[in-house]
């Protein structure tokens, strides 16, 4: 995963009790949670399964959809 940092207006200790899921097609090695957060300029956050203290993507809806989208149609694929 890229290393981009917390937002500071969300510390990472106040992630520590979202709603984290995982999806049931993750693989072993290749795994990334979601947590929906409510309220507030973000929406989403997802980090790697892998390095839970690590660094989180902070989504707005829009910005959440878009990288759906993206993800959907390859966009982030490495080949």
């Amino acid at each position: 995963m890229n290393d981009i940092r917390n937002t500071p207006s969300v510390s990472a200790q106040s992630l520590v009790d979202a709603p984290w899921r995982t999806s049931t097609r993750s693989q072993t090695s290749n795994c990334v949670e979601v947590a929906p957060l409510g309220t507030g300029p973000s929406a989403v956050a997802l980090r790697d399964s892998k390095d839970r203290g690590g660094p989180v993507l902070l989504f707005n809806r829009a910005g959440w959809l878009g990288f759906i989208t993206g993800a959907k149609g390859g966009q982030f694929d490495l080949n």
